[in-house]
């Protein structure tokens, strides 16, 4: 009976087993199917992780610049600039209303103009011709002069040599500037300014004697020059530099 018994159960042992080596060899066994899943799952997985970068990047280089071009769309600057030049020029201080309007009409025609911009370009144009007057510098004069006022500059310059006679001076500066004069027209802006200024300046003879001035004293000198830029059109308005046209003693 225990024979019978330690048999039938060896049996069972063995089929036992027999199906847990054939089960675990079926589950172990990997088709070619299987592996195709397999490296679809892996790669929808790379393509998910790669995927919020892409997206990122696609944002910051596509959908930002049109979202910056879509706010400033409704306030185009085209639509503003003339309100905007109009108020700044009405707010700047002028003795003479006839300036004010000078200004404007130039403003209509180049809207780039400013008055407080310009005298200060004045303000040190002005210095340099002094000073290069006075070294008798032709080719800084060159470009800062229209030609009939390069012509009479150049020519006392030459009187000034043939004489034998030198300038030494020293530019103290300029205590005020003021606009007297603005206007346009037939495509040419003119704007006039009176200028106070501090030299130190005497003139020697060719024996080194001084025949005017003192180097000792600071003499105030006013004059009203009168600079001009054509702006008649756009290739002339890309041109920015004003020139001296005119020279005038005060009254």
């Amino acid at each position: 009976m225990n024979g019978q018994f330690d048999l039938i159960t060896l049996i069972a042992i063995i089929v036992a087993v027999a199906a847990i080596i054939k089960l675990r060899s079926v589950l172990g066994h990997r088709t070619d199917d299987d592996e195709q899943r397999v490296e679809r799952l892996k790669t929808r997985e790379r393509e998910a992780g790669q995927r919020p970068a892409a997206e990122t990047a696609s944002a910051d280089v596509i959908t930002m610049p049109r979202r910056d071009r879509e706010q400033m769309a409704p306030v185009p600057a085209a639509e503003t600039a003339p309100a905007n030049v109009e108020a700044r020029i009405r707010a700047y201080p002028v003795s003479d209303p006839s300036v004010t309007t000078g200004f404007l009409d130039i403003a209509k025609v180049d809207p780039s103009f400013d008055p407080d911009a310009f005298l200060a370009g004045a303000g040190r144009a002005y210095e340099t011709i002094v000073s290069a007057f006075a070294e008798g510098n032709r080719k800084a004069l060159k470009d800062l002069l229209s030609r009939e006022v390069y012509d009479g500059f150049t020519a006392a310059i030459a009187e000034r040599e043939a004489r034998g006679e030198t300038i030494e001076q020293q530019f103290v500066g300029i205590r005020k500037a003021d606009i007297v004069e603005a206007e346009l027209k037939n495509g040419l802006a003119s704007v006039t300014v009176r200028f106070l200024s501090e030299l130190i300046s005497t003139t020697r003879d060719k024996a080194g004697e001084v025949i005017a001035g003192d180097a000792q004293k600071i003499t105030d000198v006013t004059d009203i020059w009168t600079f001009s830029r054509d702006i008649s059109s756009a290739k002339a308005r890309s041109n920015l530099n004003w020139r001296l046209v005119a020279t005038q003693a005060p009254n």
